[in-house]
């Protein structure tokens, strides 16, 4: 990409401005498509049924296409929740490369199906040696679409080009995804919008008080990394982001299956996420004075690898005692939070994709979320189900807090129990901040397991979407 990681031209390339497009009808169940009667007549003679996701594509009357009907259903079919303008998201990947318009929308729904369509349309394809993509015959052509009237595009380009780069770096694999690339896309991201950052590595991390990150990187021929970016006002409302991200995830002396490991390439979604939702903060010019800190390591196994048992000092003082290696998502996350805490943000926010009981609980669609603050739950909750990013709120239950007692040290990594794990987890993280306004954590899977609407199937920065919409709307009221 000409302009590092977060590049606007693959997004830009899928709409146009101006008139003309062949019209693309959304019809809802009982409503009569705002078409010309040719289109009427061949959806009546077709029987077309606007089921949610139900396509047709209209001919002229000498053959060639004339028009595109999709069903919206009830009006709230949207995937994986939301309105069903979202689904709008599953027509640019099977319709033919030329322009069309949407007929007969609002501003507020041209916003949703706009973003649909580009998040719809996104593909990874850095690795497919033959096709259009790779200079193997004629240039792959989009389906565009003019830009709905009304809307701000800024906005839209933004969200997209933000998302399309968090879901590249997760669709990367570790062999080209190294501590060091996350800072590298950190890099690009501060250089495009004028944002200062540091990067400490490898030994730096013991002298910098960082031993919990360098512990769980150590092992691995590929130093770990604290990426720290600050950006905006400094007098501004305080907000700091902290991302999980472990490159690749073996579970070190805790090594798990063979069949566990197969996706542990997105371990590192957390801070994939992170800096999708920091580029949309920025490139929106939010009045916020962002704070980035991502915990970049590959947990790996070797003769320096840190043990089961170990004890270990973390930057905010309390020893650690690991009872579990594969729980080192949350020990990166104590170093960085409590260097976070040390400034008394505002508001500080941690992303991961943290723990399996998270996913046994709400499956692969829906993060869970961990906050002390019941109104800014409420909004996140709120707006992620109209947008199409939802989460669900667990509690941050004091009753189990107890699960982290440790015998020798001040507290363990893990629970004995086999219950509350994401919990508990959250619990453990929620030690390290002390200062901070309002604390949120989000445990998420950071992958779609199938093709949908708002996109095919790979990797998502869950939740970006909603924080920056709930974000947004803070700083501008």
């Amino acid at each position: 990409m000409d302009d590092g990681h977060f590049s606007h031209d693959r997004v830009a390339a899928l709409f146009f401005d101006g008139p003309g497009g062949m019209p693309i009808h959304l019809i809802g169940d009982g409503a009569d498509p705002m078409a010309d009667g040719l289109t009427q007549r061949w959806l009546k003679e077709t029987m077309f049924q606007p089921a949610p996701k139900k396509q047709a594509l209209v001919p002229a009357a000498d053959g060639s296409l004339a028009a595109v009907a999709l069903g919206l259903g009830a009006g709230l079919a949207g995937e994986p929740c939301g309105p069903s303008e979202l689904l709008v998201g599953g027509l640019p990947g099977g319709l033919p490369p030329r322009d069309y318009r949407l007929a007969g929308i609002d501003e507020r729904n041209g916003y949703l199906a706009a973003l649909a369509w580009g998040l719809g349309a996104y593909k990874f394809k850095r690795y497919k040696t033959s096709g259009p993509a790779n200079g193997n015959g004629k240039p792959e052509m989009p389906a565009r679409l003019a830009w709905p009237e009304g809307i701000d595009k800024a906005r839209v380009l933004a969200e997209l080009a933000a998302v399309y780069a968090g879901r590249d770096l997760i669709n990367t694999p570790a062999s080209d995804l190294a501590p060091a690339d996350i800072a590298t896309a950190a890099h690009d991201l501060a250089r495009r919008h004028g944002a200062s950052i540091s990067v400490t590595a490898g030994d730096d991390l013991l002298a910098a008080n960082f031993p919990l990150i360098h512990a769980v990187g150590r092992a691995s021929t590929r130093p770990p990394q604290l990426i720290d970016l600050t950006w905006g006002d400094p007098g501004a409302r305080k907000v700091t982001l902290v991302g999980k991200g472990i490159v690749f995830d073996t579970g070190g002396l805790d090594i798990k299956s063979s069949s566990a490991m197969l996706l542990m390439k997105k371990d590192m979604g957390g801070a994939a996420v992170a800096l999708t939702l920091a580029h949309m903060i920025m490139a929106t010019k939010q009045n916020v004075r962002l704070r980035v800190l991502i915990a970049a390591a590959e947990n790996s196994i070797g003769g320096n690898a840190f043990r089961p048992s170990d004890v270990i000092t973390s930057r905010l003082g309390p020893t650690v005692e690991i009872g579990n290696t594969d729980a080192e998502g949350r020990l990166v996350l104590a170093d960085a939070l409590a260097l976070a805490d040390e400034e008394s943000p505002h508001t500080l926010l941690t992303f991961s994709t943290l723990t399996g009981a998270a996913r046994v609980a709400l499956g692969p669609d829906l993060p869970a979320m961990f906050c002390d603050d019941d109104a800014f739950a409420s909004a996140l909750v709120e707006r992620g189900r109209a947008i199409g990013d939802p989460m669900w709120r667990l509690p941050l239950w004091a009753g189990y807090d107890r699960g982290l007692d440790s015998e020798v040290a001040d507290m363990g990594n893990v629970s004995e129990s086999p219950f509350a794990g994401a919990i508990v987890a959250a619990l453990f993280l929620r030690r390290f901040v002390r200062s901070a306004g309002r604390f949120a954590h989000f445990d998420l899977y950071g992958w779609r397991p199938a093709p949908r609407p708002l996109g095919p199937k790979g990797g998502e920065p869950q939740t970006a979407r909603a924080v920056f919409d709930v974000l947004s709307r803070e700083a501008s009221a």
